[in-house]
């Protein structure tokens, strides 16, 4: 990293420099404990304007999904203890499961505003590490593009079986082919409803004039792999492209990472989505429940992944055509779900005519 231009976070409006730290993995992670100096984002306070003065002194209140609770706490309820001794606070939390907000009270306003503070770099680091929720789909699953699909992974099967780590679990589901337009991490119901009411609000923004109301019509031909080396591949997926020559498609997903990377539910891994359709997945092979019926998420297989030879694959099907199809919405998908149709699970989405 240069030193000279660190990482930047998003917090509340604000802008605060993340500094390079050495971490070592524990095997429970969520009961690590969290240090901070007392000088530690004296430089760099909350808004002053969610602090409001009380009969007793000065409170703040903020609100933090359930399943962050156990980072404020630490283990045996250390870096909470630590944080209000610091700061000369005292912090109420909820019981656990129960959503509410953390209240934050101290006889100053500059300790309150300090403690706030670093609750939010805390749990801004530990939401970091949470495993995605949801994500931004564009379903590729209609009948037409699952029969390529499966007279696809017939063919593979057929004329590359015997190259190295080929085989039949390494193929998506064809209920769930889609184009991942980027991943969130939604931790409670109130999470889910913004990410819900923002895919609304894009709508009327900006996907409107650039669909213009009507379904877009792609087509989904020819493959590729995400690796530098084809003969050790993990993904291989198939190309996608608007029919009519345009870049509308990568408009729309550019734009809607941006809008919710803004908001604070997304964060920014690349300067442009990458439009793709994975086929082929050795992280179903390391677990073929993974992304189908997996009751459990964020629980999976630490064993590594086996690269396949994908060569034979990429020279006999390198333009082979699954077919066209009609978008007409992009999804808030659940993860390690299915819904009646074999898709995933919709807890929102942006219809565009």
């Amino acid at each position: 990293m240069d030193v000279l231009r660190p990482p930047l976070i998003r917090i509340g409006g604000r802008v605060y420099r993340k500094n390079l730290i050495q971490e070592q993995p524990f095997p429970h992670e969520e009961e690590e404990e969290f240090c901070a100096g007392p000088g530690e984002c004296a430089d760099e306070p909350c808004d002053a304007s969610v602090v409001e003065e009380t009969e007793r002194g000065f409170q703040s209140r903020l609100e933090v999904p359930s399943p962050l609770y156990k980072y404020i706490i630490g283990k045996k309820g250390e870096t909470k203890k630590r944080l209000e001794t610091e700061t000369r606070t005292s912090i109420s939390i909820p019981k656990p499961g129960v959503e509410g907000e953390i209240v934050i009270t101290g006889q100053q306003r500059s300790g309150v505003v300090s403690a706030r503070t670093r609750l939010e770099v805390l749990l801004d680091s530990f939401r970091r590490r949470q495993p995605f929720t949801h994500f931004l789909s564009l379903p590729l699953n209609q009948p037409a593009i699952q029969q390529s699909f499966l007279h696809f992974k017939e063919e593979v099967l057929h004329k590359c079986s015997k190259d190295h780590g080929v085989s039949s679990s390494l193929f998506q589901n064809p209920a769930k082919l889609h184009l991942t337009i980027g991943t969130l991490v939604l931790l409670n119901e109130q999470e889910i409803q913004r990410a819900c009411d923002l895919l609304q609000q894009c709508k009327e923004d900006f996907v409107d004039q650039i669909t213009g109301g009507q379904p877009l019509t792609v087509e989904v031909a020819g493959v590729e792999y995400m690796n530098d080396d084809p003969a050790m591949t993990d993904v291989l997926y198939a190309k996608v492209h608007m029919k009519d020559g345009s870049d509308r498609l990568q408009v729309l997903a550019d734009q809607l990472v941006e809008r919710f990377v803004a908001s604070g539910l997304m964060l920014k891994e690349w300067d442009r989505v990458k439009l793709h359709a994975t086929v082929m997945n050795t992280l179903f092979r390391k677990d073929p429940t993974e992304e189908r019926n997996n009751t459990m998420p964020g629980k999976s297989s630490f064993k590594e992944r086996e690269s396949f030879n994908g060569q034979n694959i990429l020279k006999l099907f390198e333009n082979f055509h699954f077919g066209e199809v009609q978008l007409d919405s992009v999804r808030l998908s659940q993860r390690f779900s299915s819904d009646a149709s074999g898709y995933y699970a919709t807890s929102g989405q942006l219809c565009f005519s």
